[in-house]
């Protein structure tokens, strides 16, 4: 069983869908469960390492929480666990088995640039007690 202790989400920083999804995430997160990084940045690249994932492709959002890390579908799923409001309740769709939960996130995930847009630079909030939240 893991404790309450802070987890990390590592998203794509050049990715307009994922900026949006930190977006989506931080007003949700009142107890400050998430800090976040990008997967480009220098935090990100160590815990990939860490976790054994690539560094040097983005393809995957990625949560890390003690020596637990969560990709893809699980961890959009972990996320939707921790937030307040109804976003708990998909948590459900963890009975849908994974290859096909994964099938989907890939889908999305090959798709997400041409769907929503890069970014130029990596996102970062604009307000100071939101960027706090946020390791180099």
């Amino acid at each position: 069983m893991e404790d309450n202790s802070t987890a990390v989400i590592l998203f794509d920083g050049m990715c307009n869908l994922c900026s949006g999804i930190v977006q989506f995430v931080i007003p949700r997160d009142p107890k400050r469960h998430f800090r976040f990084a990008s997967l480009q940045s220098e935090t990100g690249r160590m815990l990939l390492s860490r976790c054994q994932l690539p560094t040097d492709r983005y393809n995957s959002f990625v949560v890390v929480h003690g020596a637990t890390c969560r990709t893809k579908s699980d961890a959009a799923l972990y996320v939707c666990s921790r937030l307040t409001g109804g976003w708990r309740l998909l948590r459900v769709f963890a009975a849908v088995p994974r290859p096909i939960r994964d099938r989907v996130y890939d889908w999305v995930a090959r798709n997400r640039y041409r769907w929503f847009g890069q970014r130029s630079s990596c996102f970062m909030p604009d307000r100071e007690r939101d960027r706090e939240r946020f390791l180099p």
